[in-house]
């Protein structure tokens, strides 16, 4: 994040615009609607921003930016440089830095204090988009897609809540209450009166549910979500696994998820990491459980985040099992497990009439004390076998799936960091496994999958490629890439 996102209150404050051409009269409409009052410096005034000076919007002072005019001024909030004159737009920065009063210079990052973002504004509702100055096309592109996703009534429903929020205020007196509250209200139903102009009917439903509310004395109802954030890639995350996520009030995380889900939480939720590796354990699984069963106690809505699925090699079963057991409200929210997003995302199928009718999912660590994998059975099933933790054990599964009758020339894929923007497949034949896994210094975590599956993918980018070739330009390219 270059820029920290913050509104900031300027009503009633003076700010200086340099400038008076057109991207100058736009700058200072952002100041106009928030309140400021606004001084233009300039020597001439375009057509635009003579308007905002006919209406009474803005002062001009005469003339050349210089620090003697602008000793005659009040000292500026905010200042805003947008001249054609390079010169003037770094004296302004230089000004304003030996002050440390806020500057922006269009279009020119390297001298902003603070950027001006794309604005998506519903009434006293606004949404604001940054590129963080690198591209203020695809920031205006991403805010023409939120005006169309956003109904222009939503302002209707942010004057209604602000209207009633002293109120609801007033009468639950506990924040979380207040919290439950306003989150039980915004449902569909509410928010569709709201939009198609049944005001009153909303206020309606605003007022009973206040009232009953406010009759019960709130007590936190904590609950559980184990949920599964897929394996890396967080568009990979289901709309409900995001809601519940963002309804937490505390995420406990594990090492595989990525960082770009956790920052799908809300940014006031408290965040706990307990993530496991080979003999490193942050928490033991015992203690996790038992911190899930308290924080929900505590009256917490708790998500616990986990990589792939939590009923897939997640251990969820024992965490719900102590929350079942303690009488907690929990839900389970599925997500895609690694060997379902890393097979579609490397190019081939888990199951292909043609070479496999069913897929085994098999942890490649064993615990002690646990039961061996029978290898037999898998050698004997023609299963597409994918072995999750298995980089460390892949001799043992090398040596013994040949042993027990596997072709030692059957595909096997090693696959890292599945979905990501890292993500790298290296293809294989089953006795190259284990020398390529050292070759490589490769380190969990990654998949391993064995199968004639695998032949699919080859096949897949023979396909394009022809298909390429059959088009003129795309085979001009492709000559080009070869040479």
């Amino acid at each position: 994040m270059d820029y920290l996102p913050i509104f900031s209150k300027i009503n009633d404050q003076p700010c200086v615009i340099v400038g008076g051409g057109t991207v100058a009269a736009r700058k200072a409409d952002l100041f106009i609607k928030a309140g400021a009052r606004v001084t233009v410096i300039a020597p001439e005034l375009k057509a635009e921003m003579r308007f905002h000076l006919e209406q009474g919007k803005v002062i001009w002072q005469w003339g050349e930016f210089s620090e003697a005019l602008m000793a005659t001024l009040e000292r500026p909030q905010l200042v805003i440089s947008a001249t054609d004159v390079q010169p003037v737009n770094v004296a302004v920065y230089q000004y304003c830095k030996a002050r440390h009063i806020p500057v922006n210079v269009a279009d020119q990052t390297q001298y902003c204090d603070f950027i001006l973002p794309g604005i998506v504004e519903r009434g006293p509702m606004t949404i604001a988009v940054s590129t963080g100055g690198r591209s203020p096309v695809l920031a205006r592109l991403m805010k023409s897609r939120l005006e169309t996703l956003i109904p222009h009534g939503f302002s209707k429903v942010t004057e209604l809540v602000g209207e009633y929020r002293q109120a609801v205020k007033d009468k639950i007196s506990h924040p979380d209450g207040r919290k439950q509250f306003w989150e039980g209200l915004l449902n569909e139903s509410f928010l569709d009166r709201v939009l198609h102009g049944k005001q009153q009917e909303a206020r309606q439903m605003l007022e009973q549910k206040l009232h009953t509310d406010a009759q019960t004395e709130f007590s936190p109802q904590g609950e559980v979500y184990l949920i599964g954030a897929g394996p890396g890639d967080p568009e990979l995350m289901t709309f409900k696994a995001l809601r519940l996520l963002q309804q937490a009030d505390v995420v406990v995380y594990d090492r595989l998820v990525s960082p770009e889900i956790l920052d799908m939480a809300r940014r006031e939720a408290e965040r706990i990491y307990v993530g496991k590796r080979e003999r490193w354990h942050r928490m033991p699984q015992a203690k996790i459980s038992e911190l899930l069963l308290q924080l929900a106690q505590e009256g917490k809505k708790v998500a616990r985040l986990k990589g792939g699925d939590p009923y897939i090699f997640g251990r969820g079963a024992e965490e719900a099992e102590l929350l079942a057991e303690e009488g907690v409200p929990f839900q389970v929210v599925p997500g895609i497990t690694a060997a379902a997003g890393c097979a579609a995302s490397c190019d081939f199928p888990l199951t292909h009439r043609d070479y496999s009718h069913s897929v085994a999912l098999v942890t490649g660590h064993q615990q002690a004390g646990a039961q061996k994998i029978d290898y037999a059975r898998l050698a004997q099933s023609g299963d597409t076998m994918v072995f999750y933790m298995g980089i460390k054990n892949a001799a043992e599964i090398q040596s013994e799936l040949i042993r027990h009758g596997v072709s030692k020339t059957i595909p096997a894929a090693i696959i890292e960091n599945g979905t990501r923007a890292n993500q790298k497949i290296t293809v294989v034949t089953l006795d190259q496994l284990s020398d390529t896994i050292a070759h490589n210094k490769i380190q969990p975590p990654a998949l391993l999958v064995i199968g004639e599956v695998l032949k699919v993918r080859a096949k897949l980018h023979q396909l394009q490629a022809a298909a390429l070739l059959k088009k003129p330009q795309a085979a001009f390219e492709v000559l080009q890439v070869a040479v």
